[in-house]
């Protein structure tokens, strides 16, 4: 570690805690590849190289890592809390994976060394997500892409939307404090009572023929019960969480040394991808 290691303790003890409850083996294989090709439709994979070397910086509990490692030479899975050894039991059948319990700042892969490199729903949760940015293309070789995704601070969504999250963002503030029984206890009901209904009254309205993008929670309408707690689980007993507007993630990763950055069209909202420049 370094003594600048842009860690949250707290945030790491959360999410170490949220993975062992949630390995992720309760999701059907069928809906991780779902969500997985949500996450990487605008990734480069044809740009790699042959037997490809990168990362999955805040690996959690392995779950892309599973679906990705299958697809190149090496990934090294970085994770800074006790969610490693999920990884590693998801990932014991995968050869081609190397573990990492660092942080973002002190992962110990050399510099301008990997082909490619992804965080996933990671970087918002650490106390400088720019600097974050530039650790991990600090790693990348010349044109080597890198797969973000970031909260996103509803910048495409109507005010009313903006206005729903503020009062959900009230309660998180009281819930990220509790300790770990609690709050799981909590954030389950927050599934059970908010999520469910909210997504399956998405899903009816779709049925229907009417349009459903501008509805809350309308993401989950195909999605299972157990990713429904996970995800609030995520959402609001996580102490540290940051959102962005696209322009300020724009604006990261060109700091960072990103060129040729694109966004995806689709949610989750802000999912962006660009390669490190050349020079």
């Amino acid at each position: 570690m370094t003594s600048n290691p842009n860690l949250d303790p707290r945030t790491v003890a959360s999410f170490g805690d949220e993975w062992q409850r949630f390995d992720q083996k309760g999701m059907a294989p069928g809906e991780a590849e779902q969500v997985f090709g949500h996450y990487f439709a605008i990734f480069p994979w044809e740009q790699l190289p042959p037997n490809a070397e990168g990362f999955d910086m805040g690996c959690g509990s392995g779950r892309w890592a599973r679906l990705v490692a299958p697809r190149v030479g090496k990934l090294h899975c970085i994770d800074p809390s006790s969610a490693l050894a999920v990884a590693r039991s998801t990932l014991a059948d995968q050869p081609k994976v190397q573990f990492h319990q660092a942080s973002v700042a002190a992962s110990g892969l050399p510099p301008n060394s990997q082909d490619f490199g992804y965080s996933l729903g990671v970087l918002h949760h650490v106390p400088d997500t720019a600097a974050a940015i530039r650790s991990c293309a600090e790693l990348l070789k010349p044109g080597a892409p890198l797969l973000l995704y970031l909260y996103y601070e509803f910048d495409n969504r109507p005010r009313w939307f903006r206005l729903l999250w503020h009062c959900s963002n009230a309660a998180r503030l009281l819930i990220r404090r509790l300790p770990p029984r609690p709050k799981q206890l909590i954030t389950d009901l927050i599934a059970f009572t908010v999520y469910w209904p909210l997504s399956r009254l998405a899903s009816l309205a779709e049925a229907a023929g009417l349009p459903v993008a501008s509805f809350p929670l309308s993401y989950y309408r195909h999605c299972s019960f157990y990713t429904m707690r996970t995800d609030a689980r995520d959402r609001f007993g996580t102490p540290l969480e940051q959102r962005f507007s696209r322009a300020q993630i724009r604006a990261m990763c060109t700091a960072a040394g990103l060129v040729d950055l694109r966004f995806s069209p689709r949610p989750p909202y802000w999912c962006v991808v660009g390669v490190k420049a050349e020079s």
